[in-house]
């Protein structure tokens, strides 16, 4: 091997070690920590836009969250954020599985927003929910 050879090579080697652990680290999973937008917002259930919510199963979307409404309970409703982590898609809520997926790649979280399958890297972030009368209060 040459000087000029010696010299090519250690570079090369060097910068494979310089860059090498940032494109593992980029192809690793994220952190685990929910994602979702700061929220305080009220919704009227006697309200016709809000109507869906009077129903298991229906949801809405709302400030950047998915309100779904669980069970005939008083406090039924669950408030997630409705940005699918992997892709950005919009989640959806499944009455029948009693849980949220997102069509575009199959991604499902649970009535918590923690991932339960497919490539989500993260949880959703989970808002609380209260009710006064018709008033839902979603906070988070």
């Amino acid at each position: 091997m040459n000087r000029k050879q010696f010299f090519k090579t250690t570079t090369l080697a060097l910068a494979g070690l310089a860059i090498g652990p940032t494109i593992l680290e980029s192809c690793a999973k994220s952190s685990s920590s929910p994602q979702g937008p700061s929220v305080n917002f009220t919704l009227d259930l006697s309200t016709s836009a809000n109507a869906v919510l009077g129903s298991v199963g229906g949801y809405i979307y709302s400030n950047g969250v998915i309100v779904s409404r669980v069970s005939t309970a008083d406090l039924g409703f669950v408030a997630l954020a409705q940005t699918c982590t992997h892709n950005g898609c919009t989640i959806v809520f499944s009455s029948s599985s009693q849980n949220f997926v997102c069509p575009c790649h199959g991604g499902t979280y649970d009535l918590n927003g923690n991932v339960t399958g497919g490539p989500p890297p993260n949880p959703v972030t989970k808002y609380a929910v209260t009710r006064a009368g018709s008033i839902l209060t979603i906070k988070g």
